[in-house]
């Protein structure tokens, strides 16, 4: 019976065609490093952050609630995560991904188009109030018009009088 593949796994066909994309993570030759390279602890593999950022966009978890005993540190993926989308990694694989797909299948490009709405509805504001703690109430109570809804029993007292 064979395995069954988690949807967060990368298979080994599916690696071969990422990797390439994916940005090297090369040293700044201006700064002068106190340590050796190679020193300190070693980095995470790129197949395993992959897969942890397939994780999250999966399950749609929180970065902090990544597994640690399979993925590693979850903020070093999300590290990962920032520095590969601010290298373009995530388009560039969108556009292998899109030009692939259109190699096996073919995209009738004339036939796309993209539909949406970004717009209150018109008569939303008449049923709901202007934020959401507000809604449902239709009016506001009217305040008293003396400042106060209440009044003393005695009008004034002398403090320093007992009473």
């Amino acid at each position: 019976m064979a395995k069954r593949i988690q949807s967060w796994d990368v298979s080994d066909s599916f690696w071969e065609r990422v990797e390439p994309l994916i940005p090297l993570q090369e040293r700044d030759k201006e700064k002068n490093y106190k340590r050796k390279p190679g020193g300190g602890r070693k980095p995470i593999l790129y197949r395993t952050v992959f897969e942890g950022i397939v994780y999250v966009l999966r399950t749609g978890c929180q970065w902090k609630s990544l597994p640690k005993e399979r993925f590693g540190s979850p903020s070093s993926i999300h590290g990962y995560f920032i520095r590969w989308m601010e290298a373009g990694f995530f388009l560039s694989l969108w556009r292998a991904g899109l030009a692939e797909y259109d190699e096996m299948e073919g995209i009738a490009w004339q036939w796309q188009s993209i539909d949406g709405a970004m717009v209150k509805a018109p008569l939303a504001m008449e049923a709901t109030g202007k934020n959401p703690t507000d809604r449902g109430k239709k009016r506001k109570q009217a305040p008293y018009p003396g400042g106060r809804a209440w009044h003393p029993a005695v009008v004034s007292r002398n403090r320093s009088q007992p009473v």
